[in-house]
């Protein structure tokens, strides 16, 4: 990663998640950011607008309440339907990000499994 704000946001990630017993994340970089997977299932990006997650209705709901919070939307684009980014101040603790990306790995486990993609063949 060389962008250091995706930088940082990776390491306020790996560090409120360290402590889960239910979050499996990985990264992988994507459009010019990262995506964020839990148990190989797409739940946050991290990208110029910051992190965000993908959220059940109510939690979407429950987040956009906060100061700061909303709905991610790339150059051009709508708003996401199911991506909020998080704010600051819950950036910052440990407690309040852990909660957040536990809410979106239950989330994401309930949707259908991603189909498998086909090997590309020469």
């Amino acid at each position: 990663m060389t962008n250091p704000t995706h930088t940082a946001l990776r390491a306020r990630v790996e560090a409120a998640a360290q402590n889960s017993p239910i979050l499996q994340l990985t990264f992988r970089p994507m459009f010019g950011g990262h995506m964020l997977y839990h148990a190989a299932r797409p739940c946050g990006s991290l990208a110029e607008q910051g992190l965000a997650l993908k959220l059940s209705e109510t939690d979407r709901a429950t987040l956009l309440r906060e100061p700061d919070a909303q709905p991610l939307q790339h150059d051009g684009e709508p708003p996401s339907k199911v991506y909020v980014v998080v704010p600051p101040h819950i950036i910052a603790d440990d407690d309040l990000l852990r909660d957040w990306l536990e809410r979106s790995a239950t989330y994401v486990m309930t949707l259908p499994a991603p189909k498998p993609r086909k090997k590309k063949t020469a």
